[in-house]
């Protein structure tokens, strides 16, 4: 079956509910995933015309804006099917902030104090929306099975910041 990335294989997903253009597929990928996987503008095209000249999607003509929508092929099913099948690959931890603080040394104490503050306040912010969108109910056991993941996610994060002052200081 054919190989895909998980960013071709994520927007065969999307099109399982309906045609969408480029530009929807990218405002679902935002809402649905965005939190936990990134896909630019420009992969989101570029995928779409290589599912396309794969067969995976068809193309059809382009409406208002410009914005030209693509419906999953036969193929495309069976490829996305074939790629959920198959075991996911192990994560690896990309995180900006710890990048930093392993450097530091070669930083001044009160500028990485500013970085934690201000990241601590993102993922504060990310934990209410989790627990907002948890109180409003999931439409499925999958999304909640995600989100349920996005909340202990954030109180991890948020409990090794609040580790982070006596670490930093020498000593726990």
């Amino acid at each position: 079956m054919a190989d895909l990335n998980p960013t071709a294989a994520s927007l065969l997903g999307f099109l399982h509910a309906g045609e969408a253009s480029g530009y929807e597929l990218v405002n679902t990928a935002q809402q649905l995933i965005g939190d936990f996987w990134t896909l630019t503008r420009s992969q989101v095209y570029r995928e779409l015309a290589t599912l396309a000249d794969r067969g995976l999607v068809e193309a059809g003509p382009a409406g208002p804006r410009s914005r030209q929508p693509y419906r999953l092929t036969d193929e495309g099913r069976a490829a996305f099917a074939a790629w959920l099948a198959e075991p996911p690959g192990t994560e690896q931890i990309r995180y900006p902030l710890l990048l930093t603080i392993a450097f530091g040394s070669a930083l001044e104490r009160d500028r990485l104090a500013e970085f934690i503050a201000a990241h601590r306040a993102d993922h504060e912010k990310r934990l209410a929306d989790y627990r907002e969108k948890e109180a409003a109910g999931c439409p499925d056991r999958f999304t909640e099975a995600t989100l349920a993941f996005g909340i202990r996610y954030e109180e991890a994060v948020l409990a090794w910041m609040d580790e982070l002052p006596a670490i930093l200081d020498g000593g726990r």
